[in-house]
């Protein structure tokens, strides 16, 4: 996933720091029209007091005091060290402007969610001799398993399809795609008259996810402002959780109906045309738009001319205002220096090579353990745990489904409002030892709590609370921050092929290993994992919270 070295569409302008410039390599802000001069350097650390920074647009100054410190304590990596201004310049923008671009790549979040929901109270219905309404019910484990991670393992392909084609495509058309894959998996699945036709749908589905989301966090994070850049894509969590909780609603009210799991698949198709034709009013990203002859493929002033649009479309603006023209002309700039004395796009090989290696490390660790510490399975599954802990009833399952969809819809609310004020480590260390405790309590209820179901309800509970304020929305929210610009794409790319890849190896193999190992024994396993990720999280995970993506890059990557 490849970021500018500067916050997107920053319209006021920022002279950074002196001990941030470096030798021969101009810092040019992005999207200014403001201005600041910081006051002579004096000594190697010193406190600039009563800067001003003055919009042309508004008679008001911004008065401020940045801290900031040699050039030897910036690059060193110390956290306590970190001299980041206490007020940076933020663009202005109005709310119903920042709103529809977001919505509409989020539906895609939110169709992954409805699909881990729906499928929980599907595979209760589809294995019903009484509700399935079909001759094919009695499904072995193995067929049980592909039904369920049939979308993720579409969600893995759809990843690496995307991997090569995606700058190419850029985020508007990918999302487009995406919506259409949706639309046609939903229909198909719902429709299905067989086993075999059924997986075929599972499968474009699963492809529809894995662009939907490697599309998304890109569309979201290069039109949004800066300053909210962090809350955004974290909503965009949210929306997945409200997927599942909308899935977990319709199937309590299908699941004692006739074929009930067909209306559970085939009700996100008008959701996805939605999302269709939303995405078909929106522009393309400016940014993705200016990369395009920043990396030498496309007439300079046509693009140009298109990102100005695309900007002016997307803040509600005149067509081709003086605002959007100057955001564009010093972005176009930065971007251009960005790629002066580099090839136009970092190779496959070099994520695997300093700053981007780190960056792996860090965004591709996170999303593995997100998935490989039972997540898949605890929310894929959560029906059939919930019915073997004594909810007998396919209707009690669903019904404590929603409770347990409605409690991480809460949690992760709660971390999206938080994780700018607490910051990022704080969050991940408190939830994945939440984590590591609730999966030992879920062992310990199928080893000697059977007798309590209570149990089993409260360690999902405590389960999907810590999952939400941690992995849920945290985890991509360090993969849209942490790559450098030159490997963002191909970045992300491989940290969604790594998310989804074990998804669904976990949602696989979790009927074959809970038969052969035991569901105690598997919830230890998980519980094993869990602790491992949190000295991960502890020894490997930086801070970023307060970081620009410079800073980032810079600081934490070098």
């Amino acid at each position: 996933m490849a970021f500018s070295t500067r916050p997107l569409f920053n319209h006021t302008h920022y002279s950074p720091p002196l001990h941030q410039l470096k030798k021969n390599k101009p810092v040019i802000p992005l999207f200014s029209n403001a201005h600041f001069t910081p006051p002579p350097l004096r000594s190697p650390c010193f406190r600039a007091k009563f800067g001003t920074f003055t919009n042309p647009s508004s008679s008001k100054q911004l008065r401020f005091s940045v801290k900031v410190g040699s050039q030897n304590d910036y690059s060193s990596g110390d956290e306590s060290q970190s001299l980041i201004p206490e007020a940076s310049p933020q663009e202005d923008y109005s709310w119903v402007s920042v709103i529809i671009p977001f919505v509409f790549p989020a539906l895609g979040g939110l169709l992954f969610g409805y699909d881990i929901g729906a499928t929980s109270g599907a595979t209760i219905s589809l294995m019903s001799a009484e509700l399935s309404g079909t001759s094919w019910f009695n499904l072995t484990a193995v067929q049980l398993g592909l039904v369920v991670s049939g979308s993720l393992y579409g969600a893995l392909f759809g990843s690496l399809l995307v991997y090569p084609i995606a700058d190419f495509l850029g985020r508007r058309r990918e999302l487009i795609i995406a919506a259409t894959l949706y639309l046609l998996g939903g229909l198909i699945t719902g429709c299905a008259p067989g086993l075999g036709v059924l997986l075929v749908g599972r499968v474009l589905y699963g492809i529809g996810i894995g662009m939907a989301m490697h599309g998304a966090p890109l569309y979201i994070a290069e039109t949004c402002p800066s300053q909210i850049r962090g809350t955004l894509v974290s909503l965009k969590e949210l929306f997945i959780v409200l997927g599942i909780l909308l899935g977990y609603l319709v199937g309590s009210f299908q699941i004692d109906a006739i074929g009930g799991w067909r209306y559970m698949y085939g009700i996100s198709a008008p959701i996805a045309l939605l999302m269709g034709i939303g995405m078909w009013i929106l522009p393309p990203s400016p940014r993705w738009l200016l990369l395009r002859p920043a990396q030498g493929k496309g007439s300079v002033k046509e693009y140009k001319e298109k990102a100005v649009l695309a900007l002016s479309k997307l803040r509600g603006r005149p067509p081709g205002d003086r605002v959007s023209e100057k955001q564009i002309e010093e972005t176009f700039v930065t971007l251009k220096s960005s790629y002066a004395d580099e090839e136009s796009e970092g190779s496959l090989m070099e994520i695997f090579q300093g700053p981007s290696l780190k960056a792996f490390i860090i965004a591709g660790g996170l999303v593995l353990f997100q998935q490989i510490t039972g997540q898949p399975s605890v929310l894929y599954y959560a029906g059939p745990i919930l019915q073997s802990a004594g909810f007998s009833a396919a209707a009690d399952a669903t019904k404590v489904s929603v409770i347990i969809g409605l409690f991480k819809f809460v949690m992760t609310g709660v971390a999206v409002l938080k994780v700018d004020d607490l910051g990022r480590r704080p969050l991940l260390i408190l939830g994945v030892s939440g984590l590591a405790l609730s999966l030992f309590l879920l062992s310990a209820y199928y080893k000697f709590l059977g007798g309590f179901p209570l149990v089993a309800v409260a360690s999902l509970l405590l389960y999907v609370g810590c999952y939400q304020i941690s992995f849920g929305p945290i985890s991509w929210l360090m993969v849209s921050e942490i790559f450098p610009l030159r490997t963002r794409g191909k970045g992300i790319s491989l940290a969604v092929l790594t998310n989804f890849g074990s998804n669904a190896l976990v949602t696989f193999a979790f009927s074959p290993l809970k038969e052969a190992l035991g569901a105690d024994n598997l919830f230890l396993l998980f519980g094993a994992i869990a602790l491992i990720s949190l000295l991960f999280v502890v020894l490997i995970v930086p801070e970023t919270k307060g970081l620009s993506l410079e800073e980032i890059e810079s600081k934490l990557l070098k």
